[in-house]
């Protein structure tokens, strides 16, 4: 590849433009004043003639920056111009990649159709930090570019599910969750970027509508979720099951709002159908669709995601911590399946982590075409 280095003027004081440029064997960008008066505009030339742009470390300060469009340097006006794909790589200490504001951050940079994530990952930090924030090693770096302009996908189908469910207790007030859809979305997402047909099937969220290449079918109760999918499933090659399905609804519903007459009151509550287990249990030895579940749960992940995965005959099951995923921009996740380890963690970028998922997804359907 030709290699062309951006430096910006906190990264000159860890390494040498120098040195940089003996290894790309071009001239190091470090301003966007360079070659004005010759005519030229770095900064949209590089960005215009650029494939792909890696940034390895992204801080803190530089996802802030791209964040809220800023263009004070060479690097972040480039990011303004191009519409290639950005795979930002990103490094600091745990704190600042937990605070708020770098989350926020994340979920603006997450939602541009050509940004992509690799890292960051757990372990031993430059400060001295044990946690989140290290950058994701060289070569995984190296290797992930070439992953985003993978058609793997194509000619497969997906239905994916993602949100919440609300079920109604009277007009105004509803049983719900935490789920924000972020990770069903990615999922999705990606899916169709690897060249896949997707049809999302979507509860309540506060999201913009899915990018391109995805079919949205928005929903708002367990039983309308069901309608969407059962129509759907058995046509398909994968079903993933990330939406947060609420496991109640109220028995009757009231017709009027239901006002307050006592310090308490009692709700008669009934189960929601089981989606998942119900396809499961219907498929039966069939080797199609491919059935992926979601398990959110607060204590003792593993075992409970050995069980839901046995109960539900699905055949790969995301589990995570609630605390680790629900509402959140990021996610850490581990995969299970009925023979061998779990895989993972993969922790990142919500982003990020639906490749991940996405990439086991794909073996289990290669190991289906050779049965």
């Amino acid at each position: 590849h030709v290699v062309d280095v951006v430096l910006t003027e906190s990264a000159a004081k860890l390494v040498s433009a120098t040195a940089l440029a003996a290894v790309a064997r071009r001239p190091v960008r470090t301003s966007m004043w360079e070659g004005v008066g010759d005519g030229r505009m770095d900064h949209i030339d590089l960005a215009a003639d650029a494939d792909a742009f890696v940034i390895a470390p992204a801080t803190a300060d530089l996802l802030a920056r791209a964040a809220t469009g800023r263009a004070a340097d060479l690097l972040s006006a480039c990011l303004l111009v191009t519409r290639a794909p950005i795979l930002l790589a990103p490094a600091m200490n745990s704190r600042m990649w937990e605070h708020p504001f770098t989350r926020r951050n994340v979920e603006i940079l997450s939602s541009l159709p050509n940004v992509h994530w690799v890292g960051p990952e757990r372990g031993e930090l430059a400060c001295g930090w044990e946690g989140p924030g290290r950058m994701a090693d060289p070569d995984k770096i190296v290797a992930t570019p070439a992953r985003l302009g993978r058609r793997d996908l194509e000619g497969r189908s997906f239905v994916v599910t993602a949100g919440p469910t609300r079920e109604p207790l009277d007009p105004v007030r509803y049983l719900g969750n935490r789920s924000s859809g972020r990770m069903g979305q990615a999922v999705a997402e990606a899916a169709a970027r690897r060249g896949a047909k997707v049809t999302l099937v979507r509860g309540p969220v506060d999201l913009p509508p899915p990018t391109a290449g995805v079919a949205l079918v928005e929903v708002t109760t367990a039983a309308e979720m069901r309608r969407e999918v059962l129509a759907r499933w058995r046509r398909v090659d994968a079903v993933v099951m990330a939406a947060a399905v609420a496991d109640w609804r109220a028995r009757k519903v009231a017709p009027e709002k239901l006002k307050r007459t006592a310090a308490t009151t009692t709700l008669e509550l009934e189960a929601n159908p089981d989606i998942l287990a119900e396809m499961g249990r219907r498929r039966g030895k069939a080797l199609r669709p491919v059935l992926i579940g979601f398990c959110v749960e607060t204590t003792d992940l593993a075992a409970a995601a050995r069980a839901k995965l046995a109960a539900k005959r699905c055949d790969l099951l995301v589990a995570n911590l609630a605390q680790e995923a629900m509402g959140l921009p990021t996610a850490r996740v581990e995969i299970h399946r009925p023979r061998g380890k779990p895989l993972g963690p993969f922790e990142g970028p919500k982003a990020e982590v639906a490749e991940s998922i996405l990439d086991a997804i794909g073996v289990e359907l290669a190991i289906r075409e050779k049965r």
